[in-house]
């Protein structure tokens, strides 16, 4: 059967708009400035901010926070099943002997294989699989655990990106966006040692 003209315009308007939406999900990279503003307090470098997107894993925004000196940690969880794939960035660069020498995540003893493809470090031992990207000076490793695959891990190294504006707040949304203030206490002096201010007995 034959669908009509109105409903077929319906349905072929339905696909336009998902297929805009699916290409623009991202948008453009946020600025610099606009990143360093809102993780500066978080004690993350604005240059080691980046983020990924794996078909049928949603960011935990409780995982968002600082890895190493000032890089940055993040955790995607497969819907259903509960595999996770974390991306953690710091600085450097890497080369095939750099690659080696770096334990596997779980393993700091076994041996590990590495192979280079279009950027992107393929990292195995033992039959578990770790990719890193190198970009502008920084590394950003990505790891998989609880039954996240290697094809997976691949379509997460793939998609690294600097967040767009929606995704930097969605990203750092668990996160405050100042550092509490400090509480003013009454009876510290603002001269001498520091010591509290001890109140006068009846003897003086």
């Amino acid at each position: 059967m034959r669908a009509s003209r109105p409903l077929l315009g319906v349905w072929l308007a339905l696909v336009t708009v998902v297929a805009a939406g699916c290409a623009t999900s991202a948008g453009n990279p946020a600025s610099a400035d606009a990143i360093a503003e809102r993780v500066g307090e978080v004690g993350i470098s604005a240059d080691l901010v980046f983020t990924t997107a794996v078909p049928g894993y949603t960011l935990a925004p409780q995982s968002v926070g600082v890895s190493n000196d000032d890089g940055m940690s993040a955790t995607w969880i497969r819907d259903g099943s509960g595999a996770l794939i974390s991306l953690r960035t710091q600085r450097g660069d890497m080369t095939a002997e750099t690659c080696a020498a770096l334990p596997m995540w779980d393993d700091p003893e076994t041996p590990v294989t590495c192979t280079e493809q279009d950027g992107i470090w393929h990292r195995e031992r033992n039959g578990t699989h770790e990719d890193i990207v190198v970009r502008a000076g920084a590394t950003v490793r990505i790891i998989g655990s609880a039954g996240a695959t290697a094809d997976e891990i691949d379509a997460a190294a793939k998609a690294v990106h600097v967040p767009s504006s929606t995704e930097l707040d969605h990203m750092f949304s668990d996160t405050p966006r100042t550092p509490p203030t400090p509480v003013e206490r009454g009876d510290l002096p603002e001269n001498g040692d520091g010591a509290p201010i001890q109140p006068s007995g009846p003897g003086g």
